[in-house]
């Protein structure tokens, strides 16, 4: 469950001064500032430290689409609700079909086998805290992933804990263009 907070929900005018220069980048690269980013932006440290690892993730070997899928389920498994609604919207304009994001959204993993495998280890992943056995690694391998693509689900997970956390603990409200995204999720 979400906890209600006093965490700031900054603008470029009221964010710490460290943290305005990675607002304005935000900016540039996906045309907002979400909420969730805004109030990240109460630590400089936090939000450098996301972008970064968000920009490294972005730049390795997942389509986009397998990029949402990644952060859907990784916000299923740490009961984000912003998150799955900020990734239901992008999972959608990124190509993962409809009744796919409906079944991350519901904790299952999407029809589409390379991408029900993905999302697995995934899941995986998450619930035994990296623990994963050789069946998982090999079903990930028989959908056509390699090696260092499972390594690469790792850093999938790390991306997304920060912001999953991150709103645990300041509660930012849904921005009003994920609202049709809402998701009152099955863990807390």
């Amino acid at each position: 469950m979400t906890t209600t907070t006093t965490y700031p929900v900054h603008t470029l005018d009221t964010a710490p001064a460290a943290s305005r220069p990675l607002l304005e980048r935000l900016t540039k690269s996906v045309g907002m500032v979400p909420n969730l980013a805004a109030a990240m932006a109460e630590s400089p440290v936090l939000l450098e430290g996301f972008l970064a690892v968000r920009e490294i993730f972005h730049h390795g070997s997942f389509t986009p689409a397998e990029a949402q899928v990644l952060a859907l389920t990784n916000a299923y498994e740490n009961g984000c609700r912003y998150c799955m609604a900020l990734h239901s919207a992008m999972a959608l304009k990124d190509g993962v079909p409809q009744d796919g994001v409906a079944a991350l959204r519901e904790g299952r993993p999407p029809r589409e086998p390379r991408l029900a495998a993905l999302s697995d280890l995934s899941r995986r992943l998450v619930a035994a805290r990296g623990h994963v056995r050789e069946h998982d690694l090999g079903r990930f391998a028989a959908a056509g992933f390699s090696r260092a693509q499972a390594l690469e689900v790792v850093l999938g997970v790390a991306v997304s804990v920060l912001p999953n956390f991150a709103h645990h603990i300041t509660g930012c409200p849904v921005d009003e263009v994920f609202g049709a995204h809402l998701w009152e999720g099955h863990r807390g």
